[in-house]
């Protein structure tokens, strides 16, 4: 006999109440997980991951081989320059240039500001 058939036999017998049954809690998963990595603060690391990998896309052959981004916090993203003469390029001549290239294509609220530092 079925272990859920017994249990409302025996129920029914022994004058229990009935149970109600629970209602269906599915959730697709592609509803779910989005949900999901905003609780445990993943999406800022999927940007972040997806940021990087473009880098080189945005920033272009120059700008690549001499710099790398180490970090997304906040919207802030954290680039890692080799020289000091290039941070200074960097800083004030392409920077604007690189933050309309990131915030065209990640939007302005993954993207707010890029900060260079030498190391």
């Amino acid at each position: 006999m079925n272990a859920a058939l017994r249990a409302a036999v025996v129920a029914e017998w022994r004058g229990l109440p009935e149970r109600k049954p629970q209602p269906d809690r599915w959730q697709a998963p592609a509803d779910v997980l989005p949900k999901l990595m905003q609780q445990l603060g993943l999406t800022e690391r999927l940007h972040e991951t997806e940021v990087m990998e473009a880098w080189k896309a945005i920033v272009g052959e120059f700008i690549c081989a001499h710099s790398t981004p180490v970090s997304l916090r906040e919207g802030v993203l954290f680039v890692r320059v080799l020289q000091p003469a290039l941070h200074y390029q960097f800083e004030t001549i392409s920077k604007t240039e690189i933050l309309r290239k990131l915030k065209q294509r990640f939007g302005g609220k993954v993207i707010k500001d890029i900060r260079f530092r030498v190391g």
